[in-house]
């Protein structure tokens, strides 16, 4: 049982993917700082509030109701959106096309003793399926 735990851990994919996920979280950080300490701010100064969270709340039978936070929640969505794709996609869709024009080279290739060791790596987890 152990060591089925650990033949998981030491898999590439499982490392690669707790990479990516905190990676996510931290530029999450970012585009969270950027719509709440620019964007926001921005719209509270040119709308006088700067969400719509006590915009159209009523109560039926002790229940509070508030069309006004599903506004919010729909329009901080569109921004992030928006942030994201105007600081993360575009830039980086134009550097995939300098570098299909040839403008901006190619990452390099792995080095010889990275592709030999990955492949004894493939080759080990073969025998360890077989």
């Amino acid at each position: 049982m152990l060591q089925g735990f650990k033949d998981f851990i030491a898999r590439g994919n499982a490392i690669e993917m707790a990479v990516g996920i905190v990676l996510g979280l931290a530029f999450s950080q970012v585009i969270d700082a950027v719509v709440n300490w620019l964007i926001t701010p921005l719209i509270a100064a040119l709308g006088g509030a700067p969400n719509l969270d006590s915009l159209l709340t009523f109560e039926l039978n002790n229940a509070q109701f508030s069309i006004g936070a599903i506004l919010t929640a729909l329009i901080n969505f569109l921004i992030v959106a928006a942030a994201l794709y105007f600081v993360v996609v575009m830039p980086m869709n134009k550097l995939a096309e300098r570098r299909k024009k040839g403008v901006e080279p190619e990452p390099e290739a792995p080095a010889e003793d990275v592709l030999l060791l990955q492949e004894i790596r493939d080759l080990l987890a073969q025998q360890r399926n077989v």
